[in-house]
């Protein structure tokens, strides 16, 4: 379980023109760098979540595998 007193930091927006504008290898840098989760918006609605892969590795060796949701 989580811990209750943590504070939940929502995760960042990217707009789906910043990647077409040729941003999108300065953004998913970032996101491995810093190990964070962004949602990947267009028109201002959110079609994708993008991560670091050592964050989806966690993910994995905690047990959960986002591919079977």
């Amino acid at each position: 379980m989580s811990d209750p007193k943590k504070k939940k930091v929502p995760m960042e927006h990217f707009n789906m023109s910043d990647f077409l504008r040729g941003q999108a290898s300065r953004i998913i840098t970032s996101i491995a760098d810093e190990d964070k989760t962004g949602f990947v918006l267009k028109n201002g609605k959110p079609k994708a979540v993008i991560m670091s892969n050592e964050r989806y590795e966690r993910l994995l060796a905690a047990g959960i595998d986002i591919n079977e949701f």
